[in-house]
């Protein structure tokens, strides 16, 4: 057999492998009670609207929050990281080593409990979720941005600064919009995680009104003793974020092509 031939056979047998064993595990499945417990259309349609107006709308709500706080907050430790002065690189670089080492929950814990209960304050809840995720969605976006402000030629600069310009006014004027071009697919995938971080928002206490989709789907599954809730929660995920996901791969094709 030719090497050609051989890659032919092994590619038809694992194939034929991998169709065996789907056929196999659907001849042996029970689908009636999968149907029963993963897609129950009574306990699917109990949850429209909610899962929709309050659940989804509350997650959408705390991810625009937390991203804009992060992205507004990353950009200031990116440029005191690129920053000449060394005590700003300095707080810069401990700030991010820390919260990207740190887990997510556990910095939710700290702004939601630890906080106030040190200094005897209470925050109202949207502030406890923008400063539990954007802290943490900070620290990754600095690098980020970091990254796409490097990735402006040096000779970008050089130009802006010939013509006269302050190097405050290059940066803002020149260097970070070219940099936020670069950046744009990274931050779009930030976005995302963020999405799906929304699910630790449970940790601070809920109500009905405050609900974001994970909470919503359990809090459904504990009272139907059923699954379902799982599959329409982890659906309405997918209709948010896969839209995301694929403007992620046009945006880096077209910055592919502009290259």
């Amino acid at each position: 057999m030719t090497r050609r031939q051989r890659e032919r056979l092994v590619r038809g047998t694992l194939y034929a492998s991998a169709a065996g064993a789907v056929v196999l595990l659907a001849a042996i499945a029970d689908w009636p009670l999968i149907r029963r417990n993963f897609f129950d259309p009574d306990i699917a349609r109990s949850m429209w609207p909610d899962v929709l107006f309050i659940a989804a709308r509350n997650t959408l709500l705390y991810t625009t929050l937390a991203f804009a706080f992060g992205l507004a907050l990353g950009l200031v430790l990116a440029l005191m990281r690129l920053s000449t002065i060394a005590p700003y690189r300095w707080f810069a670089t401990v700030y991010i080593e820390v919260f990207r080492g740190l887990p997510a929950l556990l910095t939710i814990f700290l702004v939601g409990f630890g906080i106030p209960i040190a200094f005897q304050v209470r925050w109202p809840i949207l502030l406890q979720i923008t400063l539990g995720l954007g802290i943490v969605a900070a620290a990754y976006m600095a690098e980020t941005i970091r990254a796409g402000i490097e990735g402006v030629p040096k000779g970008q600069m050089e130009a802006a600064r010939s013509l006269g310009m302050t190097r405050t006014r290059a940066m803002v004027s020149i260097i970070i919009p070219q940099g936020f071009r670069l950046i744009i697919p990274p931050l779009t995938n930030e976005l995302v995680l963020l999405i799906k971080d929304t699910s630790l928002l449970f940790v601070l206490g809920t109500t009905p009104a405050t609900k974001e989709l994970t909470k919503f789907g359990r809090d459904v599954l504990a009272a139907r003793a059923n699954a379902t809730p799982l599959i329409v929660v982890g659906a309405v995920y997918l209709l948010i974020t896969i839209p995301l996901t694929q403007l992620v791969a046009v945006l880096e094709r077209r910055n592919a092509r502009a290259r």
